[in-house]
């Protein structure tokens, strides 16, 4: 029970109480408080009921959120702000980029390059979040690109650059001479991870070409080839790990869920009886052949679509889907034997109550 719930309980049942002592030497008002303390009781469960169920609609709403922003990062966050999840502040949405909990990296990428005031602000207190005190340099990269996919677009690249190498000298005055040396190491680094790494690039550089590269950088001066030596293989030696989405958002998709469970599905050509684990979320149906596989076996939306009880004798706990609206076919698709995905031709979807 909720710290308000069980103050407003006090609040309630102390007169009840007190009364309750008078009671010891009344018998009078034995039945009737009796009575008052059993709507005390019915009362505080049902506030409670109603602040457990505004905790899950808002874990719903949330859940909703980064799905959206997954897809869209703007509307994902326009949505939060809506339902009252997020602040209009960079500060709070730099927090939930940050955390990242059910969020696409590419995502968090593709907002904080954007080129808007409030996103720039909302990159740099993303960056000021991040604490590379008394990291190396190319450490304190690593921590930092793991944390959002760095897009394409060389504009966006820069700014995130200069936003990090501003912070990073903030934490280590001693390292540069100023942040541009930083800067211009760090884009200097990203460089070199591409092209010793990337198998498209025949000629390597050289670790004396590195040093070549990065001449006249420190405000004028050069940087101390130890350093620059050391970058070089470290970058050589270990690439930078670039977070993948695997290329959809699926698992995102299937965070919190309204639904989950097995059931018996129907097969359409075939009208085999085959378990599936269900999850609905969205207004969408997805089911899988096993609790761990991370692609479903199918997508069925469920717009347009109504449910009824199946008239089967045998089978006295069975439903269907069916299209409603004047269509013929169920909207939908599946992965067949090969892996392709193809096109749903159902009529109607029958399922059966484990």
């Amino acid at each position: 029970m909720c710290l308000h719930v069980r103050l407003l309980c006090g609040a309630l049942c102390w007169p009840v109480l007190m009364r309750c002592a008078r009671a010891a030497y009344d018998d009078d008002y034995d039945q009737q408080l009796k009575d008052e303390l059993g709507e005390v009781v019915a009362e505080l469960e049902a506030l409670d009921g109603q602040e457990e169920c505004k905790q899950n609609s808002k874990a719903k709403q949330m859940s909703i959120g980064r799905k959206k922003f997954n897809m869209d990062p703007k509307k994902g966050i326009e949505y939060l702000y809506e339902n009252g999840l997020l602040q209009r502040t960079p500060e709070d949405v730099a927090q939930f980029l940050h955390k990242g909990e059910g969020l696409s990296k590419t995502a968090i990428g593709d907002y904080l390059g954007e080129r808007s005031e409030f996103n720039e602000a909302v990159l740099r207190a993303f960056v000021e979040l991040h604490d590379f005190t008394d990291l190396i340099l190319v450490q304190a990269l690593r921590q930092f690109l793991w944390s959002f996919r760095l897009p394409g677009e060389a504009q966006k690249i820069d700014r995130m650059m200069e936003s990090f190498a501003q912070r990073y000298c903030q934490l280590n005055p001693d390292i540069f001479t100023n942040a541009d040396t930083c800067y211009v190491l760090s884009f200097a680094i990203i460089m070199l991870n591409t092209s010793l790494h990337n198998p498209s690039v025949k000629d390597k550089p050289t670790p004396e070409q590195f040093v070549a590269m990065n001449r006249g950088i420190n405000n004028g001066g050069d940087l101390p080839q130890e350093l620059l030596l050391s970058l070089y293989e470290s970058i050589k030696t270990e690439p930078f790990k670039i977070p993948e989405d695997d290329g959809n958002d699926l698992m995102h998709t299937f965070f919190n869920p309204d639904k989950e469970g097995w059931l018996w599905k129907q097969g359409g050509r075939y009208k085999s009886w085959k378990r599936r684990w269900f999850i609905l979320n969205d207004n969408c149906l997805y089911y899988f052949e096993y609790t761990t596989d991370k692609e479903p076996r199918g997508i069925i939306p469920l717009e347009n679509i109504s449910v009824r009880a199946a008239s089967d004798r045998q089978r006295p706990h069975c439903l269907e889907l069916y299209a409603s609206g004047g269509a013929d076919l169920i909207k939908a698709c599946k992965t067949d034997s090969e892996g392709k995905v193809v096109e749903g031709k159902h009529t109607v979807y029958r399922y059966l109550l484990l």
